[in-house]
C-alpha cells in the first residue's frame, strides 16, 4: 500500500527532470567562488529578493541562525510569534549560537499586529535586554499557512526600524505567499534587512536555502557559514536542483493550495473534526479533533496504518501539508480514510 505523505512538504522527492539537472550541473569549488551554478543562483536570488547579494546554504535553519547571529549581540532579544520556527524548532540556536533571548507573541493566525510588536519592544534600560530583531515568518506555519499581507509586513517593519530593530524574514514558504497573493518576492522582502527562500519544501529540491541582504551582511554571512559548518565544495550539484525548482516548481504551488482546499472542505464534513476552510490560504491544513476517546496522536497513528500520514501537534491538533508528491486524488482518498477511521 502506497503511503499518502501529508506530514510535511519536506517529504517531496526530486523529480526525474530535477535529477537530470543535478547530474548535468556545472560545478567548481564553491568556497573559492568557482562554482558557476552556485554563483548564478546567488545572483538570481539576490535579484529575486531585491537585495544586493545572497549566499547559498544547506538549510533554512542555517539561514535563520546566521541572520540572528549577525543582527544580535549576546544578551540582545529578538521578537517573533511564540511558535515561530526560530523559537520552537531550531534546538535553542538563538540562545546558543547568537546569544540572544526570545520574546514570543501569542497570536492565533501568526500574523503579528503593530500594537503587539510595539508592546514587546523593551524600553531603553540598562537592566533589560535590548530589543534588536523582529522575525517575520512568511507564511505563518503555526498560523495555518496564513499569508502576511504586504501592508502588515511594511507596518511592523517600519515600527521595528523606528526603534532601532533589524527585521528578518523567515521565508521557508515565501513562494507560497507569492503565488497566493500575486505579490513579488522582492516586494515582500523590501521592508526587511534580510530574507531567505527555501528549496526543500514546496519547491521540491532535496536540500538548500538562500539568504539575502546587503553586500556587507552577506560578506559576514559567509564567515558564519564557515563557522557553522555550512561551507561546501562542488555545491553546484545541489544548487542545480534549486535552479530547476525556481524554473519549474513555483507556479505549480497553486495546485498545492487547491488541494489543501479539497482536504479542508472534506475534513469539515466529518463529524468530530473542527476546521474552517476559509482560513486555509496556502498548503497547510490544521484541524482539531473533537471526539470522545480520541486524540490527535491516535488518529494520526490509525490513519497511517491505513496509508495516510500526517502530523499530530498536541492533544487535539493535527496538520496535513500538500506538496508536489500529493495528487488531488490522494487528497480525496485521505479525507475518506479519516472519515472511515473515525467512524470505525
Amino acid at each position: 500500500m502506497a503511503l499518502i505523505e501529508l506530514s510535511s512538504d519536506t517529504r517531496t522527492k526530486p523529480t526525474a527532470a530535477m535529477r537530470q539537472a543535478i547530474a548535468n550541473a556545472d560545478v567548481g569549488d564553491e568556497q573559492a567562488g568557482e562554482d558557476p551554478t552556485v554563483n548564478a543562483l546567488n545572483e538570481r536570488v539576490a535579484d529575486l529578493l531585491g537585495k544586493e547579494a545572497s549566499v547559498f546554504l544547506p538549510s533554512g535553519t542555517m539561514c535563520n541562525q546566521i541572520a540572528m547571529a549577525l543582527h544580535c549581540r549576546p544578551g540582545d532579544e529578538l521578537i517573533a510569534h511564540r511558535d515561530a520556527h526560530v523559537i520552537v524548532w531550531e534546538a535553542g540556536g538563538a540562545g546558543h549560537l547568537a546569544g540572544a533571548q526570545t520574546w514570543g507573541i501569542d497570536q492565533p493566525d501568526g500574523i503579528l499586529t503593530v500594537d503587539q510588536v510595539a508592546a514587546a519592544i523593551r524600553p531603553i534600560n540598562r537592566g533589560m535586554p535590548r530589543s534588536k530583531l523582529l522575525v517575520i515568518e512568511q507564511t505563518s506555519n503555526s498560523g495555518g499557512g496564513r499569508v502576511w499581507a504586504l501592508d502588515r509586513v511594511e507596518a511592523v517593519a517600519a515600527l521595528a526600524h523606528s526603534h532601532g530593530l533589524a527585521v528578518h524574514m523567515d521565508g521557508a514558504r515565501l513562494m507560497n505567499a507569492v503565488v497566493k497573493s500575486g505579490i513579488s518576492p522582492a516586494r515582500f522582502a523590501a521592508p526587511c534587512d534580510s530574507a531567505w527562500i527555501d528549496y526543500s519544501k514546496g519547491l521540491g529540491a532535496p536540500i538548500g536555502a538562500s539568504l539575502a541582504g546587503s553586500k556587507d551582511f552577506i560578506h559576514d554571512a559567509w564567515r558564519l557559514k564557515q563557522r557553522f559548518g555550512g561551507a561546501m565544495r562542488q555545491a553546484g550539484i545541489v544548487a542545480a536542483a534549486a535552479v530547476y525548482a525556481l524554473d519549474h516548481h513555483v507556479e505549480r504551488l497553486a495546485e498545492d493550495h487547491a488541494n489543501a482546499q479539497i482536504l479542508a472542505r472534506g475534513l469539515a464534513e466529518i463529524p468530530g473534526i473542527t476546521i474552517d476552510p476559509t482560513t486555509v490560504e496556502t498548503n497547510l491544513v490544521f484541524f482539531h479533533l473533537r471526539k470522545d476517546g480520541w486524540t490527535a496522536d491516535r488518529l494520526a497513528t490509525e490513519c497511517r496504518a491505513q496509508g495516510v500520514a500526517f502530523g499530530a501537534f498536541d492533544a487535539s491538533r493535527c496538520r496535513m501539508v500538500t506538496h508536489h508528491d500529493v495528487s488531488t486524488e490522494d487528497c480525496r482518498k485521505a479525507v475518506q480514510v479519516v472519515r472511515t477511521v473515525l467512524a470505525g
